[in-house]
């Protein structure tokens, strides 16, 4: 369990706190093979918008699995804000259209978000990172490292949530910040195992 609370300055966007009302694991309400999006409405579990969401719970949890392997801390630090900004974007995926506003009018939304800024701090490590890498003249072979490898299998991972996301989208309203946040974050991934790469002389 993570308590985390976002840096100073910056919107949280999540608390994921132990101190929350304790609920069951079990509810049995999803045992004939459907359940909850946010808002109530029941679909089946292998229903798009649930494969969607899915997949970047996936994901998640694999940064997590990046995030526990040697490296420097300040990859550390962007690994946590990227979990934190992947609950809101899987909480937005789990929100259907009908459901964004809540009967008082307020958006159910309301505090969650991906905004500008989370893109930008993307691109901002991306070129940070490619200011010390060498230009590429050919196709990376995934590899040569525990910790590299699963940068790329994370990458994988994201590439596949971005497809969901497209093919949700084309059917039922997807906010766009949404899939480009996922979109920049698989190229994040990417040049972070070239870093990784280089770092450790793999």
């Amino acid at each position: 369990m993570v308590n985390y609370l976002a840096p100073k300055g910056k919107t949280q966007h999540l608390r994921i706190s132990a101190s929350l009302k304790k609920m069951k694991v079990y509810t049995k309400t999803g045992d004939k093979g459907t359940t909850a999006l946010f808002g109530g409405t029941r679909v089946p579990k292998d229903h798009i918008r649930i494969d969607s969401y899915g997949t970047v719970d996936e994901l998640n949890s694999y940064i997590g699995l990046i995030r526990d392997q040697e490296m420097d801390s300040h990859y550390k630090t962007i690994l946590i804000e990227i979990q934190d900004r992947l609950f809101t974007v899987g909480a937005i995926l789990a929100t259907p259209q009908e459901k964004e506003v809540l009967k008082n009018g307020e958006l159910r939304l309301k505090n969650l978000g991906i905004i500008d800024s989370d893109i930008e701090l993307l691109e901002n490590e991306i070129d940070k990172m490619e200011e010390s890498l060498p230009p590429m003249t050919h196709f990376v072979l995934p590899g040569g490292h525990p910790t590299v490898s699963h940068c790329h299998i994370a990458r994988c991972i994201c590439r596949r949530a971005e497809r969901l996301a497209v093919h949700l989208s084309h059917n039922e309203h997807v906010p766009e910040v949404a899939i480009k946040y996922l979109n920049r974050l698989s190229d994040y991934l990417f040049v972070l195992a070239r870093k990784l790469s280089s770092d450790l002389k793999a």
